[in-house]
């Protein structure tokens, strides 16, 4: 596979969500960078459809090999290996976990149902999550809320992708169930709108993701780091503006992403939610706030 294949198509100011905003400690953006390096360029070899499955897998044990430092070839993965071998209490888990999701992608094109598609979220998406409150030295208690989140966040962008990811990958995140107890086919993310079966099916997931969303929502106040505790309550509240777009919108025809000046909107939005809670911990007494 050539150096082109796996180098990141974009960088982190291309999310849909903030990856290490201003609202994130100097010290710890450049770990965040590097594992969004690491996760893009490997999600863009399982995205590159002149690609066979196995030289998907291929790349993707090219990136492994290079996280653990059996390789030199993947120049993505090299600024996390130095960032793992500099911070101790940092593991490379987080990032062998979004691997086996990538795998999941080279070779699996459908889901069966929802626990099928929150599996792989378990794997795309909740070690990102990790990996952050790992950084900032947060408790593993934080977790759950940040799966869901997370979670939340990978559905969305599923659901905003879908046409594109049927086009153009043969790639179908939306459950087979979802799609048949509303009549609904595969064939109809093909059509340039959504056909009321799709809508429907649609519809569903997005009830779903809301309540994803609803118990993301509890890790702001979770995370002891206030401008990390600042930074999630901007993604959840961004969470919540996504979904509710894609609840109005048909992402068959329809934009179903934040311009840049609505991005900042709601990040606003989400400051001003958590600032309350900020305030009462910046008032408790040094020796509660320790514990």
């Amino acid at each position: 596979m050539s150096a082109v294949a796996i180098e990141p198509s974009k960088t982190h100011k291309g999310e849909n969500f903030p990856v290490a905003s201003k609202l994130i400690a100097p010290q710890h953006r450049a770990a965040i960078l590097a594992y969004y390096q690491f996760a893009r360029g490997a999600d863009d070899v399982v995205d590159n459809g002149l690609l066979s499955p196995q030289q998907k897998l291929d790349g993707l044990d090219a990136f492994e090999a290079t996280l653990l430092g059996k390789s030199e070839a993947v120049a993505a993965a090299k600024p996390l290996r130095a960032i793992l071998a500099a911070q101790k209490k940092l593991s490379p888990r987080h990032a062998l976990a979004l691997l086996r999701a990538f795998r999941m992608d080279a070779v699996k094109h459908r889901y069966a149902n929802w626990d099928e598609l929150m599996d792989y979220c378990a794997h795309s998406a909740a070690p990102v999550g990790r990996f952050v409150l790992d950084v900032h030295g947060e408790s593993e208690a934080t977790w759950p809320a940040s799966d869901a989140l997370c979670s939340a966040l990978q559905v969305i962008n599923h659901l905003q992708d879908c046409a594109a990811d049927y086009r153009n990958l043969d790639r179908v995140y939306i459950p087979g169930d979802a799609l048949a107890g509303t009549g609904a086919c595969i064939g109809a993310l093909a059509a340039d709108k959504a056909s009321p079966q799709l809508r429907a099916s649609l519809d569903g997931l997005i009830a779903k993701t809301a309540t994803l969303i609803e118990t993301g929502a509890a890790l702001p106040p979770q995370v002891r780091d206030l401008r990390l505790s600042l930074e999630t309550a901007v993604i959840a509240k961004l969470a919540q503006r996504l979904n509710q777009i894609l609840r109005e919108r048909d992402p068959l025809r329809d934009e179903v992403h934040l311009g840049k000046a609505a991005a900042l909107g709601w990040a606003c939005v989400g400051v001003a939610s958590s600032l309350p809670n900020i305030l009462r911990r910046l008032a408790r007494p040094a020796w509660k706030a320790a514990q």
